[in-house]
């Protein structure tokens, strides 16, 4: 676990911005992408997000496909898109996806002609995505991609969510989430930004405050 944070820990790219604002004389839009591990709140942050008065009509939510079964109360085409293996392997071959990856046996995946749609409308998108996905997304749009990594206050409080929300999960695959959660967490300082999710209301302000900064960065 990275040493105690008591607020968002800023990593600066001064670069960044300036590349975002003159690329190709054109505005583009940005892509948030949210990671941190099972348990860390990053889904809910980003519903918040989605939710919040000054930011949902700023932003839209990339709708991932997958290949994992329906969970209760999900919507095809609203919560994911649900496919089969063979579908998603045909998807991959017509290069359809940005970026993808296999999670405790099923496939997750960025469906590329949407994100293309948004930036070229100068419109801003935020992704929820693994380590690999968002390093994926950051080398294809290093001007246009802000990486933003959620991380629990302590591993006991990260222990004791993951254990609640997978009470009905067998003991092997919570020692999995928990060893990739550990793996995970060793990569924050990679992130532009890092938000400790200790209270959701605190933890929410602080994210809603980094994409508002980095939207009015397009301005200047």
């Amino acid at each position: 676990m990275p040493n105690a944070v008591t607020q968002e820990r800023i990593l600066r790219y001064p670069e960044a911005s300036l590349r975002r604002r003159t690329t190709f004389g054109k505005k583009q839009g940005l892509i948030f992408i949210i990671s941190g591990p099972s348990g860390s709140g990053k889904t809910t942050l980003a519903e918040k997000i989605l939710g919040n008065k000054r930011l949902k009509n700023k932003l839209a939510r990339s709708i991932s496909f997958t290949t994992r079964p329906k969970r209760s109360g999900e919507q095809d085409k609203k919560d994911y898109f649900f496919l089969s293996e063979k579908r998603f392997k045909q998807a991959q071959k017509a290069k359809k996806i940005l970026e993808w990856t296999k999670y405790l046996g099923y496939y997750y995946a960025t469906p590329k002609d949407f994100i293309e749609r948004q930036l070229n409308q100068a419109k801003h998108v935020i992704l929820c995505l693994d380590l690999k996905g968002a390093f994926t997304v950051k080398r294809q749009y290093p001007g246009n991609t802000i990486t933003i990594f959620v991380i629990p206050p302590s591993l006991d409080t990260l222990l004791h969510r993951i254990t609640s929300r997978c009470n009905k999960t067998k003991e092997g695959e919570v020692k999995e989430r928990l060893r990739l959660a550990q793996q995970e967490l060793s990569a924050c300082d990679k992130y532009d930004y890092c938000v400790v999710n200790k209270y959701l209301s605190r933890a929410t302000k602080q994210l809603k405050g980094i994409i508002l900064k980095e939207i009015a960065y397009l301005k200047i």
